[in-house]
This record gives C-alpha cells, sequence and structure tokens, in this order.
C-alpha cells in the first residue's frame, strides 16, 4: 500500500471513531474518553489518578477534566487516601456500572472500517 493511502485509511479510520463517538455521547451522554474511563475502572477496580492517566494515555489536564465530567454525573466518586491524602482515588459508582452497561448492551453501528479492526 502506497503511502498516502495509508494516510487515507487513518483518516478514515478516524473520522469513523469520530462519528461513533458523536452517537454515544447524543445516546447516552458520554464522549468516548469518559465511556474508556467507566470500562476502565469497571475492568480494574479502584485507581488512582495517575494510574487511570498511564492506563488511558491522556495528559493531566485531559484526565482531571474526565474525571470531573462523569464524578458530576454521579458515575465515579473520588476519594483521598488515608496514608496520602494528596492521593486521589477514582472508583466507578453503582450509576456508573448502569450507564456502561447500557452503553455496552446497545445495538452500536460500528462503521465498516471499524468492524474489522474490532473483530480481531
Amino acid at each position: 500500500m502506497m503511502e498516502h493511502q495509508k494516510i487515507c485509511r487513518l483518516r478514515d479510520v478516524y473520522r469513523a471513531i469520530a462519528a461513533l463517538e458523536a452517537g454515544i455521547e447524543k445516546q447516552y451522554g458520554l464522549n468516548i474518553n469518559e465511556a474508556m474511563l467507566l470500562c476502565t475502572l469497571n475492568e480494574r477496580g479502584q485507581m488512582t489518578v495517575g494510574d487511570i492517566r498511564e492506563e488511558m494515555g491522556l495528559t493531566y489536564s485531559n484526565t482531571s477534566k474526565v474525571i470531573a465530567s462523569v464524578e458530576k454525573q454521579s458515575l465515579v466518586r473520588r476519594t483521598a487516601q488515608d496514608s496520602d491524602h494528596r492521593c486521589i482515588s477514582v472508583a466507578i459508582t453503582d450509576e456508573g456500572r448502569k450507564r456502561l452497561e447500557e452503553v455496552g448492551m446497545c445495538e452500536i453501528a460500528y462503521p465498516d472500517i471499524l468492524k474489522d479492526i474490532l473483530e480481531h
């Protein structure tokens, strides 16, 4: 495959992800980072903000914004660790699990370009 074709394919994947995110956000009120945070906390349990940042590959600023957004919706809760009040842990709430289940159980119409990636 020629280099420009790879870039065009990457563009198509990016557009497909953006369209998918817009649909999830419209229907469930979550952007892709918020949904991935809920999924991560559901799978891994309580995590520190630093561990979340590392796991999700976000900047410190974006991590804080994503956590604040889902916390405002009561989908996660933050707690200071007893040993160091500067160290904050985040856990998914029952409401967060419910929202994640709603998203996970929905019939998401994945664009064909993403079906190939997600099915492997």
